[in-house]
């Protein structure tokens, strides 16, 4: 069996804008939602062995989370979608066909102001696979540090 790693990270960088525009998750996207969601979580989810690899099959899973959830909509197609819950960023996520274009830095930006202005929680958090290089980077990069790391399995 696999050993999963993941990190803590806390962001330790200051004041941040964000010209995106994102808005709370509505119903009418989930089924762009819950593929995107599959999309990018799955090829982490099979190597690492964590079942199911789509993770996502109906919207009750995501009943008691959707007040948290917001999305970056684009000439009516979903494009990407960050949580925010307190002061925890969560499941930042890039339709595959938008990578690569700056999204996921922008949408990073905006959970951290987002957090900024509507949470007295901090610091801001949040939890990467050690797998997901890219991610780890990302937040790397834009001044998160790892503050623990958590073996599972």
């Amino acid at each position: 069996m696999i050993e999963i790693i993941a990190y803590e990270m806390e962001y330790v960088g200051g004041k941040v804008e964000s010209k995106l525009s994102l808005t709370p998750y509505s119903d009418e996207f989930h089924d762009s939602y819950q593929k995107i969601y599959n999309e990018c979580f799955y090829e982490m989810r099979k190597v690492l062995g964590v079942k199911p690899y789509n993770f996502y099959s109906s919207k009750e899973q995501i009943a008691d989370k959707k007040n948290n959830i917001y999305l970056l909509i684009q000439n009516e197609k979903l494009i990407a979608s960050v949580a925010c819950y307190d002061n925890e960023i969560d499941d930042l996520i890039v339709n595959k066909k938008f990578q690569g274009q700056g999204y996921g830095t922008q949408l990073l930006f905006w959970a951290i102001n987002h957090i900024q202005n509507n949470s007295n929680e901090l610091p801001i958090k949040l939890h990467v696979a050690k797998w997901n290089e890219n991610a780890v980077s990302l937040y790397k990069e834009n001044n998160f540090k790892c503050t623990k790391v958590e073996k599972k399995r």
